[in-house]
């Protein structure tokens, strides 16, 4: 069976549309996907620093801003979700969501955990990235709200973050979503979908 990881960060628009079409594809296929929470600002930081700048001008780009928000609204559509570009992103810090990833994760809730923060975040406009908002999201499924927010804050989670990030970009990526399938097979980015699919067809 052919190995399928999905290296992800939440507060990428892009890679929840990613993460709602790789998972009926993989359950079509029968193929399980290996969840990686990643920080994606760790990654522009060690590969592509300037990215920030050109993302301040990007949004000061009306035209491009508007044909950005064109391709997420078709994009959505087609994969069925809803996005509405929440005012407080640019002022959100994803670290807490994505250790909060890898905590479900160790407690068998990890693909329900991040599909409520991502449809909380880009679908319902909620600011799900403090730890109380994550806390009940985890209750909700299941967890303890004590043991939950103990394990956020351990060393053993920071850590397994910093890992995931640092592992991504040893590999080549430079993104939310970095796909990869056996390992060395690696895909970057929502519209790479059809060829994930074309590659696991041939495998499998």
């Amino acid at each position: 069976m052919p190995k399928l990881e999905f290296f992800y960060d939440c507060s990428s628009p892009w890679t929840y549309l990613a993460f709602a079409g790789i998972r009926p594809l993989a359950a079509e296929l029968g193929v399980a996907i290996e969840w990686r929470p990643i920080l994606v600002g760790g990654v522009f930081n060690a590969v592509n620093p300037d990215l920030y700048e050109a993302r301040e001008k990007i949004f000061q780009n009306k035209p491009r801003i508007e044909q950005m928000m064109k391709d997420l609204t078709e994009w959505a559509d087609y994969r069925n979700i809803r996005i509405n570009w929440p005012s407080f992103h640019l002022q959100v810090n994803s670290v807490k969501m994505m250790r909060g990833c890898l905590v479900a994760l160790q407690n068998d809730i990890g693909e329900q955990f991040s599909e409520r923060l991502f449809r909380g975040y880009w679908s319902d406009h909620q600011d799900v990235s403090g730890a109380d908002s994550l806390a009940d999201i985890a209750a909700e499924l299941g967890m303890s709200r004590n043991s939950f927010l103990a394990e956020l804050d351990s060393e053993t989670i920071k850590m397994k973050l910093r890992e995931n990030t640092e592992e991504v970009v040893s590999r080549g990526g430079y993104g939310s979503p970095t796909m990869f399938i056996d390992t060395e097979h690696m895909y970057f980015g929502n519209d790479r979908l059809p060829l994930i699919e074309r590659r696991l067809r041939q495998l499998l």
